[in-house]
């Protein structure tokens, strides 16, 4: 197949690759290949400035913004800079209002996932873990006398 249509198809929304281990799909095999590694725990991709590691070459590039300190992306409604599209679409998101993400628990609304999860271990007593998805912070019992 060609590069161009594979580069279409990618656009259709149709996923046939399916992952074994979770519910993740993708367009393309390369990109199922890559995200199986996220289960396999591999991480060849290392930052020669500190110990962050990744299964992702994409993801150590967008991680070395960190200490190059290069923001290239603007908001256009302030002086905001973000290092990464993704983080200024989120940052966007505080001039519209949209706050998707809500708290099952109470009336709170947040614009990012990572807000909502900090609200809900803070007001809530949960936590989030990758492998169990949220749960009760474990509270200790009181001291005995």
């Amino acid at each position: 197949m060609s590069q161009l249509k594979k580069h279409k198809k990618s656009h259709s929304g149709d996923k046939p690759f399916s992952c074994d281990q979770c519910d993740y799909r993708a367009s393309q095999l390369n990109h199922l290949k890559q995200h199986k590694s996220v289960h396999s725990g591999d991480k060849p991709f290392s930052c020669d400035q500190c110990d962050y590691r990744t299964a992702l070459a994409s993801n150590l590039k967008q991680h070395q913004s960190v200490h190059s300190g290069d923001k290239p992306f603007l908001c256009d409604q302030c002086d905001h800079r973000a290092s990464q599209l993704s983080h200024l679409k989120q940052h966007k998101m505080t001039h519209s209002g949209v706050r998707p993400y809500l708290c099952d628990q109470c009336d709170y609304r947040a614009t990012r996932m990572s807000s909502l999860k900090k609200h809900k271990g803070r007001r809530h007593g949960l936590s989030f873990d990758h492998n169990r998805g949220l749960h009760p912070i474990p509270v200790s019992p009181p001291p005995t006398d």
